[in-house]
């Protein structure tokens, strides 16, 4: 596959990444969470979203939002979400069928929902006829790249606080968040009073693996049953744990952040005077969303694969990742430039 703008899940393993797997294979070691990489990973954890925080190791992304949720939700209740969140289009019904609770979708603008728009979803309180909302599920930056302000979010979950609902952030690119942000982890979840986050690794140069963070401690108190029975509990947790260590370790999570925003940057600037191309808002994150003509999607994919995101309008939606060069944009941009002649 040629290198493109697909996703950042189709990026290679980060060298030190990999090279930390290959310290963790050594001799033998406990399993099912009980060695000295899943510990050491656990006060790293600590140290960016606060002492209070227990960390549970999952496979991927969707096993991540669907066990965090089931662990704060029960069958009659319901989650509200973004229209265009990750768990209500892209995780097949899992967070439903599985989770056991109702996905309460949330009109947005850009991916960003409003308390306003909250408000007109908050309804039918105490009637048994009617799924009742329990959670907040804010996904960070968002499905379209954009990336709520620390003021939008402290405004969201304050309206969710006032109305006794949890806080889950789907968390999935939200290193790029805090990148983008400059602020630390712990100032954009912790510190806001938000409850449990689906954080992601796979998109940021793992091999392999995401963490649930319970920010409310109480609320991880069952959660090693819910993640056993849910089939995410990893026997071999050293090779999930030593990845988030590295990743960590002299903060080589803001290197791989930041060269994902600064090229998504540059490949706005880059194309967004090139006639025919609409961009939908300036970068926050590392995804530039435009939209092109039908003619040029063929050609684009042949040197350079992308997803076209909406069909009807041929909005495509260009990743960039830890590995993405210069060279990668200024190639891409002269191909977009060679088709607008």
């Amino acid at each position: 596959m040629n290198r493109g703008f697909g996703s950042d899940n189709h990026a290679g393993v980060h060298p030190r990444i990999l090279d930390s797997l290959k310290e963790a294979n050594v001799e033998h070691a406990p399993s099912y969470g009980t060695d000295e990489w899943t510990e050491k990973a656990a006060h790293a954890f600590k140290s960016h979203f606060g002492d209070n925080s227990q960390v549970f190791f999952v496979f991927n992304g969707t096993a991540a939002n669907v066990t965090a949720l089931r662990a704060i939700t029960r069958p009659w209740q319901s989650v509200l979400c973004s229209d265009v969140a990750h768990i209500n289009l892209d995780e097949c019904g899992a967070p439903e069928q599985m989770g056991g609770f109702k996905l309460q979708t949330v009109p947005s603008v850009d991916g960003k929902i409003s308390v306003a728009a909250l408000e007109q979803q908050f309804i039918r309180r105490g009637d048994q006829h009617f799924s009742q909302a329990a959670v907040l599920s804010i996904t960070q930056p968002t499905e379209l790249g954009t990336v709520y302000s620390l003021e939008e979010l402290r405004t969201l979950i304050l309206w969710a606080r006032e109305r006794k609902l949890y806080v889950h952030i789907d968390g999935a690119r939200l290193s790029n968040a805090a990148v983008s942000l400059k602020k630390s982890f712990k100032e954009i979840t912790t510190d806001l009073g938000v409850d449990v986050v689906s954080f992601g690794g796979t998109k940021n140069g793992l091999m392999m693996g995401e963490a649930v963070i319970f920010l409310n401690k109480a609320l991880a108190h069952d959660f090693k049953y819910v993640r056993k029975q849910s089939s995410q509990l990893p026997s071999k947790s050293r090779f999930i744990a030593c990845q988030f260590s590295e990743y960590f370790k002299n903060d080589l999570w803001k290197e791989i952040a930041g060269n994902s925003l600064e090229r998504a940057q540059e490949l706005y600037q880059a194309i967004q005077d090139i006639p025919g191309v609409g961009i939908r808002t300036k970068p926050t994150s590392n995804a530039v969303f435009a939209t092109i003509p039908q003619a040029w999607v063929k050609p684009l994919r042949e040197k350079f694969f992308f997803y076209v995101w909406d069909e009807n309008t041929f909005e495509c939606r260009w990743m960039t990742s830890w590995d993405t060069q210069s060279t990668d944009i200024q190639n891409f941009a002269n191909a977009i430039k060679e088709l607008s002649r």
